[in-house]
């Protein structure tokens, strides 16, 4: 049985929550949960409980609230047994999968996506979640469809575009990967993310290691000449792999120990 979540707040909860309706409020916890507003939608969840609310209305409100919180287990806990009601409830399905995919439960995050992605109105998200699969499966059909329909679905959305180029990279095909990069890069120029993937992309087609960049943590560094080892790895060259993840550890002010196992994976090879 997955808890009930109660904010500590509720007990001072407004005259006017206290004097709402528990359907009500459920109702207003799901619209401030698409809003984004965590807090007021757990109050309004809590005084709900407290109201005496329960039914399906309530465990749909629980399972969006765990999802909005990363509680991704208990989310898919949650949305599997509204499921076995709705089987094919689209939101269900998606959020359940995407949950899943979170985990690293790649084959139920598959079960789910691909259910989902075959209900009218499926989100971007959906087919973007499910592209991420396919990836891991090596379905490169299937992930192009997939980020594809993302894109087409939500034209401004950077997280599409930058999981195709992700998805070519791992086919070694680092120009078409770049372009993307850099799309992904002037969508949201103030992206991180977009950035070093893009300066990755173009360090793999130059040749090179990533550079230190002006105050920039030891950590930080680290992270991106792992991942500038593991795009070498892709594209077959084991020595500029072995120095990058090597380097890695090297600079790291902590023992890296994702380079570390990279590093050891490789000479195993």
């Amino acid at each position: 049985m997955i808890p009930v979540l109660l904010a500590a707040a509720a007990v001072a909860a407004s005259p006017v929550l206290r004097s709402t309706a528990p359907d009500a409020l459920i109702a207003g916890a799901e619209h401030a949960l698409r809003v984004g507003r965590i807090d007021q939608a757990r109050l309004m969840i809590g005084r709900a409980v407290s109201g005496g609310a329960s039914g399906v209305e309530l465990d749909h409100a629980l399972a969006d609230l765990a999802y909005a919180l990363g509680k991704n287990a208990e989310a898919l806990a949650r949305y599997e047994a509204l499921l076995k009601q709705a089987p094919s409830d689209r939101s269900l399905l998606e959020r359940g999968g995407i949950a899943a995919l979170r985990l690293g439960d790649v084959e139920r995050a598959h079960t789910l996506l691909s259910r989902a992605t075959t209900q009218p109105g499926a989100s971007w998200r959906a087919w973007n979640g499910l592209g991420v699969v396919a990836d891991t499966k090596s379905d490169w059909s299937l992930a192009d469809h997939c980020f594809a329909e993302a894109a087409r679905l939500a034209p401004s959305a950077g997280g599409p575009v930058t999981n195709h180029g992700w998805s070519l990279l791992l086919r070694g095909r680092w120009s078409e990967a770049a372009a993307l990069f850099d799309r992904a890069a002037s969508m949201d120029p103030s992206s991180t993310r977009a950035a070093n993937n893009l300066e990755l992309a173009r360090s793999a087609l130059a040749g090179d290691l990533p550079e230190r960049r002006p105050g920039e943590a030891a950590s930080s560094w680290a992270a991106r000449l792992n991942d500038a080892g593991v795009a070498a790895a892709v594209l077959g060259e084991k020595d500029r792999a072995t120095a990058a993840f090597t380097r890695a550890i090297e600079v790291s002010d902590t023992w890296y120990a994702r380079a570390a196992g990279n590093l050891a994976a490789l000479a195993n090879r």
